[in-house]
């Protein structure tokens, strides 16, 4: 299993780390080509509109096509990226996730916090049917927030009550930065993802 982060800017390496940690083997994606060589992608924190300049117009179509066959993973910026609709300021984005975000919903950087929140699992330890709770650190920088879901949104975690982790078909999206945190869960759920679509196709 092969996973691209997206390595434009933002703290991309941590997310290597973590995922090389759970077994996977990382690509740091600077070039549209390499999407092409990876079966997952993650879109990592940083600034939404700088990505939208530093990928180009040919990258941006690229990796629109990209997110709507392979599971893609937006965290922060990625989040925002990967809605369809943003506000504060409204922004174009890949329309993967029907979602309403707000830009910097927790306010500047300086208003940066960690939070515990809950994960939504089923008893096996992965997202399903029979789902308890349980307890999720959260670290939040200048974060969005989801403000509306729309249909076929999956909530899996939550932080007070807001949704903080979505996931609608092959794409998930995180408004906090897992990364950051010593807890691989969220991570695993998108390798969990990866995997099954590539069992899927496979099968198919």
């Amino acid at each position: 299993m092969t996973i691209g982060v997206l390595a434009l800017q933002g703290d991309f390496d941590a997310h290597r780390r973590r995922l090389e940690e759970l077994g996977a083997r990382v690509v740091l994606v600077r070039k549209p080509e390499q999407l092409d060589e990876i079966d997952g992608l993650i879109i990592p924190g940083g600034e939404s509109g700088t990505f939208l300049k530093l990928l180009g117009e040919a990258g941006f179509e690229k990796l629109k096509q990209f997110v709507k066959v392979k599971p893609t993973f937006g965290t922060c910026a990625g989040a925002i990226l990967l809605a369809n609709e943003v506000e504060n300021p409204k922004q174009a984005g890949l329309g993967a996730l029907n979602i309403r975000i707000r830009r910097n919903a927790y306010g500047r950087q300086i208003d940066s916090s960690i939070r515990e929140g809950k994960f939504l699992v089923d008893k096996n330890g992965s997202q399903g049917g029979g789902r308890h709770e349980s307890p999720l650190e959260m670290v939040f920088i200048r974060a969005p927030k989801i403000v509306d879901v729309g249909e076929n949104v999956e909530v899996l975690a939550t932080e007070g009550s807001d949704p903080v982790v979505v996931r609608q078909d092959k794409t998930m999206a995180a408004t906090f930065h897992p990364e950051l945190s010593a807890d691989t869960r969220v991570h695993r759920a998108f390798l969990d993802l990866v995997h099954n679509d590539l069992v899927e196709k496979s099968a198919g």
